[in-house]
């Protein structure tokens, strides 16, 4: 049964993951099926705002998308220890899939309903749910430990780049085409990873229990290796702080759209796929550095300050053009935390708990996703979108200047990087 190495995490050739052709393969389909994802994820808040008026709508399908993974995470997560994860995938990608047919047919019905489009949403989510904690556990076992960083970077590169291109082609979809046309595309990618998936081969096999546990049993100890485990409880707690805080952004771009810049759906669609940009500038610029040993710990604080700052700057520059600088400042510092954290994650979970752990951090960030873009929500409707953001970007920075302030703590996440192991409590598992 594998485990993971206790030597130093170093990052070799910055594309090194690629050499690998089950994680090439996988590469490439979910670029473009996290493409067609994040067309939809625009075109969702787009006609909710349209068809309602109220940002609390938008704030409902964040969290109807998101919120599940609160209760089906941890099946998910034990599903990925127990089973084989690409065929996990496979039939979770399917069901997905079917979801966003469904949501396409309901809008060329003409059947235009908010509390129906929020249905199929939840139904996405709970799929989502299951399928998250085998997402991300297959890239770990698409490629050998010494490329494991270079995986983790180029995964987050390829969302990110999806998270560029999709809203700008939902953009032009919506000025030319309709609501109907980006469904209907978003539909149509999911079938790109599920044929991708057939083909995808693990480069190592970890081997699953012979003799299975209870649900419970199973889930106390990844539940004692995670409370055992200081840096993965700060790496989840900041992916939480992130998720809470920053993510509703994503949605809000609708809002600022409208009632600030005045633009069309191609300026929403540039301003959505902004937030990709900058994050796909970090992750090139991170890979193109290179470097032995990351610096887990500066590149996380330094991140929540940017998201500070570049949340603050987007409430009280004027016109489009600073909302687009601000917005590639805010994907960039947005993927800086989220990558690092993921990749402490990835390096301190054990192979045979490594589902259950991260379904913990999707359950945990999941829920903090829908808490923040409720309260955001209700929210911009009270006091409007720039002073949300600009009290949200505070928030933040007090957050990134307390964790400067605390530079003990935040070492706990260069651990991962180094190949550190804390001595273990009574309730650690060997």
């Amino acid at each position: 049964m594998a485990t993971p190495a206790s030597g130093p995490a170093r990052q070799g050739h910055p594309f090194a993951a690629l050499r690998h052709r089950g994680f090439a393969l996988f590469f490439s389909g979910a670029l473009v099926s996290n493409t067609g994802t994040w067309l939809g994820n625009l075109t969702v808040p787009y006609v909710l705002y349209q068809n309602t008026g109220s940002a609390v709508w938008v704030g409902f399908a964040a969290a109807a998308q998101f919120g599940p993974a609160l209760l089906l995470s941890p099946l998910g997560g034990l599903l990925a220890d127990s089973l084989d994860r690409r065929l996990l995938l496979l039939w979770t990608q399917v069901a997905m899939g079917g979801v966003a047919v469904a949501m396409w047919m309901q809008w060329a019905s003409g059947l235009h309903s908010p509390v129906l489009l929020i249905g199929l949403l939840t139904l996405f989510g709970i799929f989502n749910g299951l399928n998250n904690p085998a997402w991300q556990s297959l890239v770990n076992d698409l490629v050998p430990r010494r490329d494991v960083l270079s995986a983790v970077t180029l995964n987050s590169l390829q969302f990110n780049l999806a998270r560029a291109v999709g809203p700008a082609l939902a953009g032009v979809l919506l000025a030319t085409m309709g609501a109907t046309w980006a469904f209907f595309f978003n539909a149509v990618s999911f079938a790109v990873v599920v044929v991708t998936l057939l083909f995808v081969r693990p480069c190592r096999t970890v081997v699953k229990p012979a003799h299975r546990q209870g649900f419970a049993a199973q889930w106390r100890q990844a539940g004692s290796h995670l409370a055992s485990s200081r840096p993965l409880l700060l790496a989840v707690a900041l992916c939480c702080l992130a998720g809470m805080l920053s993510n509703p952004i994503f949605s809000l771009t609708v809002v600022f759209a409208e009632t600030v810049y005045f633009t069309d759906t191609v300026g929403l669609g540039l301003l959505t796929a902004a937030l990709g940009a900058g994050s796909v500038v970090y992750a090139l610029t991170g890979l193109l550095a290179g470097g032995r040993r990351p610096d887990f710990a500066r590149r996380a604080v330094l991140g929540i300050t940017g998201l500070g700052i570049g949340h603050m700057l987007l409430s009280v520059l004027p016109g489009l053009g600073w909302g687009l600088a601000s917005a590639v400042l805010i994907g960039a510092a947005f993927l800086a935390v989220m990558s690092t954290l993921n990749s402490v994650i990835q390096l301190l979970a054990p192979d045979r708990l490594r589902g259950r752990i991260l379904a913990v951090r999707h359950m945990a960030f999941s829920t903090s996703v829908a808490a923040g873009s409720l309260a955001a929500g209700y929210l911009t409707d009270a006091v409007g979108v720039q002073t949300t953001c600009l009290l949200i970007g505070v928030v933040l920075l007090l957050a990134g200047a307390a964790l400067l302030c605390l530079p003990r703590v935040t070492a706990l996440l260069d651990r991962a990087a180094a190949g550190e192991k804390e001595s273990p409590g009574p309730n650690s598992i060997r």
